[in-house]
């Protein structure tokens, strides 16, 4: 496991279409950060965050924003899903029935992917999130718990990849 930088590119600076449509604000999205998950050398996905101008890193929770990763390996929705609900638990506890229906929630949500697919994930705080794949709305989930937890998977101080969290919030104040 371990994060890589990436290199930018010249529109990695503006948000994509579907979280500009989704997010209810009016400022502006910003790139905060950008990198690679690798687990044992192997490229698994890139990562990039967009934030408005009051995200704070320790709050990430209460501020709208957009993940964007680029997956470099194929994965089935379901093994995303279980993937998933394993990183959520290192932030808090599920009891099994609520771990089992999110697990379930998920799966329906995320698509398979391939190499080169790029999968877009819009925090809606206090609301839940949407998956957006190009610009096709994949669904929206309406469970702001489930939300909270899943991009903390990247942005929680639990995360199981915290050199990962760092990149993507290299730009952002501390």
């Amino acid at each position: 496991m371990g994060c890589a930088p990436l290199a930018s590119q010249a529109s990695a600076d503006v948000a994509p279409p579907p979280a500009l449509q989704a997010l209810p604000i009016q400022e502006r999205l910003t790139l905060a950060g950008e990198g690679q998950m690798r687990f044992f050398g192997v490229a698994i996905y890139d990562a990039r965050l967009w934030v408005d101008a009051r995200f704070a890193p320790a709050r990430f929770d209460a501020h709208p924003l957009a993940l964007e990763l680029r997956y470099h390996r194929a994965f089935s929705a379901a093994a995303i899903a279980r993937r998933s609900l394993t990183e959520m638990q290192r932030q808090r506890k599920l009891a099994p029935e609520l771990a089992q229906r999110w697990e379930r929630m998920l799966a329906q949500l995320l698509p398979d992917v391939q190499p080169g697919d790029r999968l877009l994930g819009v925090y809606l705080p206090g609301e839940g999130m949407q998956l957006w794949r190009g610009a096709q709305l994949l669904g929206t989930l309406r469970e702001p718990e489930l939300a909270h937890l899943f991009f903390g998977i990247w942005l929680s101080p639990q995360t199981s990849e915290p050199s990962l969290r760092a990149a993507l919030l290299a730009r952002v104040a501390p």
